[in-house]
């Protein structure tokens, strides 16, 4: 674990557990700093890519891990390789572009060039001119290449570690976040049908909360809860893995209209009507095994969705104590049909920064950032359901952020 300064300089934690959460969790530059230390170059799996985004040698996309550029890359043998977008000469970031195709990378401040596996290669003017200058005798190239970063690779998908000692994959996950995360990333061959990337005024952990809060969807969003996709009276389920960093949100859709799930609930709308009911024509596919909807939050990088037809990867991306990006990629695989990717696509539209469930998220992520601010010595109340941390056959409950913040506190030292 990295060095860290005394916990005497961080503010204290004053309740046990992790029902209350101080707000000052979310806005101090000093918990952030550990955070990025201690989770993000922690020995945690960070999401950065798709296998799909790289194909071909040479191919490679930009990502991120906490704060870090990295760079996500296909090798001339076909293995995929992930090192820090940081020159190891003067520390340029030295790739600014999103994605793209090279035989090796290029730092354009003083041309210091690396192959596809992050080895120094090119050093310009290595022994000087005509006897002046150059490196001193003793410069070995072998050890001035790129930070080369851990990477496991899983049915398609990619992550990446800092961190000397980061466990086994599936040992990270477990065997029941394990389950599910190959319930929808099985080995088929995966096709990515688009991206949505915003900027979110808020913690990055509150995106994490939202998505193991199963408690707000069918109470903020009016979608939800007119047509059954998630409400307080599906069948459902929160199970965690052991550390109960990760998550999953399961849900089966029932058919919605007036009940027990919408009395008093003002985001409820009896006489609303879809203008085109191609948004909601959902067709049952196998592999869903019985759930409509899984939200899979992976601690610390990416949350997985699979609602109804819409498939997609959330990557977070932390920016300070009080933003963070968000970057969508919306998902189907190689043996869709035309009328498959088209219901898909269409099923985008309830997510994403605009989509009709996913903007009221963002907003509310704004307020409640907003809110805390106003003083930094209160608390957030997560007691839905009580106070102890269990997998639930309930959506009242709150027992998954309790879960996530007992881990949450334990690698903090908090």
């Amino acid at each position: 674990m990295s060095e860290t300064r005394p916990i005497s300089f961080l503010r204290r934690w004053r309740e046990p557990g992790s029902s209350r959460m101080p707000f000052w969790l979310y806005t101090d530059e000093e918990i952030y700093r550990r955070e990025q230390e201690r989770i993000f170059n922690g020995p945690h799996w960070s999401y950065v890519a798709l296998t799909a985004e790289i194909p071909g040698t040479g191919d490679y996309k930009r990502s991120w891990i906490g704060e870090r550029s990295v760079i996500v890359v296909r090798d001339e043998d076909g293995s995929i390789n992930v090192v820090e977008n940081r020159c190891a000469h003067r520390g340029a970031q030295f790739c600014q572009t999103h994605s793209g195709n090279r035989k090796d990378f290029v730092c354009p401040y003083h041309q210091w060039s690396y192959d596809l596996k992050g080895n120094l290669q090119g050093v310009p003017f290595l022994r000087g001119i005509k006897g002046k200058g150059g490196m001193p005798l003793d410069f070995k190239r072998e050890n001035h290449g790129l930070t080369k970063l851990h990477v496991a690779v899983h049915n398609g998908v990619i992550f990446a570690s800092f961190h000397p000692e980061v466990p086994d994959f599936k040992e990270f996950l477990g065997p029941t976040m394990l389950k599910y995360f190959e319930r929808v990333f099985n080995g088929r061959e995966l096709k990515v049908l688009g991206y949505n990337r915003q900027r979110v005024p808020g913690n990055w952990k509150l995106i994490h909360e939202n998505l193991k809060d199963c408690y707000h969807p069918g109470l903020l969003h009016t979608w939800f809860v007119n047509y059954g996709l998630w409400r307080a009276d599906n069948e459902s389920a929160n199970v965690m893995d052991a550390e109960h960093r990760h998550s999953a949100m399961v849900t089966k859709r029932n058919q919605g209209g007036k009940g027990e799930a919408t009395s008093g609930i003002g985001s409820y709308r009896e006489n609303m009507e879809l203008n085109d009911g191609r948004f909601l024509d959902v067709e049952e596919e196998a592999w869903w095994d019985g759930p409509t909807a899984v939200i899979q939050s992976i601690f610390p990088s990416v949350i997985m969705q699979q609602q109804i037809n819409s498939v997609a990867v959330r990557q977070v991306i932390p920016r300070g104590p009080r933003n963070f990006d968000y970057i969508w990629t919306h998902l189907g695989f190689a043996d869709d049909s035309a009328e498959m990717n088209q219901r898909r696509l269409r099923q985008a539209n309830l997510f994403g920064p605009a989509g009709f469930v996913s903007v009221d998220d963002s907003e509310i992520i704004g307020l409640v950032e907003e809110g805390m601010t106003q003083n930094l010595e209160a608390e957030s109340l997560c007691e839905l359901g009580g106070r102890e941390i269990a997998d639930t056959d309930t959506h009242i409950s709150e027992t998954l952020i309790r879960g996530m913040y007992e881990y949450y506190r334990k690698v903090m030292e908090i």
